[in-house]
């Protein structure tokens, strides 16, 4: 027997019986023409596996969470557009619930409690609705534009205990959160307030697939990367626009939050070779639409594209443009659509910081360079990698490797601010402090709204003891990026070494809501749920920093940084043999700079006394 965590879905025909009375022939007959010409095509497209099919019901697994609740909105929504020609007593509806649990594999079926509890919840699922588990519900977070009611805990047949169940809404999108207080609190400078000010919201992913988020986001962060570029206009970081994503948004009351006076919107639809791109200019002030237009393209005329749209708003808004900057947005990052795509996927990676998925980000960022030799952001991804698995996860990293790589990305696009952030990582981790700082700072002059610029030359400040430093670049990082939840954590440290408590718990309390937050969007990612432990240590929740640190290690057993970050988690809470057993073994496999940083980290503070911790300081010597 194979036991695995799977999504579930259930599904079966409201009133078969009598509809079978009615006409068994022709319900038989409607029922497989909505298989085979819908149901089965859909559930393929969202990378399902049919189990089996009963007379009136199927059972279909599903290894994303997410595919399994938009492949059952999908087909609810087609049953009803298949169905608006039927009349009402001969319509097949169907009923699905979703749940995702552990499932038993065996000769091809599948079994066990994370299927009863599916079928049970399809039962109570509305006629042509969907009803989903509350762990469901987690998981999907805001990754499908769809809203949920909850219907509470419910008592399933069978179930021994209560179940909380949501149905989906399939035709609502889903509601916006209030936006975050930094999302508000953006404003201009005085002299940017004299230039047109944009804001470009995240491009939706209309391909119907959710793995393809990356691409749609990589379109909207190179637009906005483009459009920084232009003196004359003031635009907004990339970050503050994402904290819209997945939401529907009231275009007028954005650009009031976001404080600028035009937005762009759009989506992305990609198909094997073919993109289609829309995109539309939106006066803030009345919400009417200044431009608007739709580009059916191959895909390699994905670059063109972006360039067409960041000049049709430089016209469209009359602003000048420089020639070195009409240069700098024509110039393509990459002539390869396929470097392009294994970039973007590898940016996506990066972002998660595991062991694991670092690995992932620098096998696509190498195939990004074998596909496209001259692609400078892909050299510096490299460099990123080896940098965070050299330092963080104790890697065998070629330093000699490291910084050709940084020298290949600053040889190719000597302006460049990721090249630069990144080089800068790779002299911070090697100890050489006064050419790490001119780097960060080089980086932070070329894009002011640099998160990675800010974040390395955040984590160096610390390693390096000027706690006041730290602070500020962490702080700017938080304002960058409003769901950051590294940073605060970060500051809340330094603020412990500095000596303002006051503060500490401050910002302990914003990085577990952000930690939180990160947790329930990807619960498979380790990381919040490491750095979240601390804040709850920090707070005194000692139970539930317990659980998270177990989360963490169940998730990432042999993930070096997870062991640093449970190490602390122990130290906060008292149990200092805890702590330092984690930390023998893993001193012993990272470099100079995290021993550095062991040393500076007053999570360690209450086990400094302890008769081991002596062992420990001989370990890096």
């Amino acid at each position: 027997m194979e036991r695995r965590l799977t999504a579930i879905l259930a599904a079966d025909v409201v009133g078969y019986s009598r509809l079978m009375g009615l006409d068994e022939a022709g319900t038989l007959s409607a029922l497989k023409t909505h298989r085979r010409e819908m149901a089965d095509a859909t559930i393929a497209e969202h990378q399902g596996r049919i189990v089996k099919v009963t007379g009136d019901g199927m059972l279909v697994e599903f290894s994303s969470v997410v595919n399994a609740v938009a492949c059952a909105t999908e087909i609810q929504r087609k049953m009803r557009e298949r169905n608006a020609d039927v009349p009402e007593d001969r319509r097949i509806e169907f009923r699905i619930g979703v749940n995702l649990g552990d499932i038993i594999f065996e000769e091809n079926d599948i079994y066990g409690d994370g299927v009863n509890v599916a079928a049970r919840i399809e039962s109570i699922a509305r006629p042509g609705g969907v009803a989903v588990s509350g762990t469901v519900r987690d998981h999907i977070g805001n990754k499908l534009n769809v809203a949920f009611e909850d219907t509470g805990e419910q008592m399933l047949k069978n179930i021994d205990r209560p179940v909380r169940v949501y149905n989906v809404d399939l035709f609502t999108a889903a509601r916006p959160p209030p936006p975050p207080a930094a999302a508000v609190q953006v404003k201009a400078e005085p002299a940017a307030r004299e230039k047109p000010s944009i804001a470009v919201l995240p491009f939706i992913n209309m391909s119907g697939d959710p793995e393809q988020e990356y691409f749609s986001d990589g379109i909207t962060e190179d637009i906005i990367t483009d459009l920084s570029k232009i003196s004359g206009l003031f635009v907004i970081g990339r970050d503050n626009v994402f904290t819209y994503k997945g939401k529907s948004v009231k275009l007028q009351q954005a650009a009031v939050e976001l404080g600028v006076k035009f937005l762009l919107e759009g989506s992305v639809r990609k198909a094997g070779q073919r993109v289609r791109i829309t995109g539309q200019l939106i006066d803030g002030a009345t919400g009417g639409h200044l431009w608007a237009d739709r580009y059916d393209r191959d895909l390699t005329d994905i670059f063109a594209i972006q360039d067409e749209i960041t000049h049709t708003i430089v016209d469209q808004l009359k602003v000048r443009l420089l020639p070195a900057e009409k240069k700098a947005i024509e110039q393509a990052p990459t002539e390869n659509v396929e470097a392009y795509t294994h970039y973007l996927r590898g940016r996506e990676f990066f972002h998660t910081r595991t062991k694991g998925t670092l690995q992932l980000a620098r096998r696509m960022f190498a195939r990004a360079v074998e596909l496209d030799p001259l692609y400078a952001r892909a050299y510096a991804g490299i460099a990123d990698c080896d940098s965070v698995l050299h330092a963080w996860h104790g890697a065998e990293i070629s330093l000699e490797s490291l910084f050709a790589m940084c020298a290949k990305a600053l040889a190719l696009d000597p302006n460049l601010p990721e090249a630069h952030a990144s080089h800068g990582l790779a002299l911070s981790i090697n100890g050489r402090h006064a050419e790490a700082v001119a780097e960060f700072e080089r980086a932070i002059a070329l894009d002011p709204n640099s998160y990675e610029g800010h974040y390395f030359y955040a984590r160096h400040s610390f390693a390096e003891r000027d706690f006041e430093k730290a602070v500020e670049l962490c702080e700017r990082c938080a304002e960058i990026n409003p769901d950051d939840y590294r940073s605060p954590l970060l500051v809340m440290n330094a603020l412990r070494s500095l000596g303002r408590h006051d503060e500490e718990a401050k910002l302990a309390t914003i990085g577990l809501e952000r930690a939180e937050r990160a947790l329930r969007l990807r619960p498979e990612n380790s990381d919040p749920a490491q750095l979240g432990a601390c804040a709850l240590a920090a707070l005194g929740q000692n139970e539930r920093a317990k659980e998270w640190a177990d989360r963490a290690l169940a998730i990432d057993p042999n993930d070096l940084n997870a062991q640093y970050n449970v190490a602390c988690v122990y130290s906060l809470l008292g149990e200092a043999d805890r702590s330092i057993d984690l930390l023998g073994p893993y001193l012993r496999k990272v470099g100079q700079h995290m021993r550095s940083w062991f040393k500076n980290d007053s999570d360690f503070d209450p086990i400094r006394s302890h008769p081991r911790y002596a062992n420990l300081l001989k370990l890096i010597e």
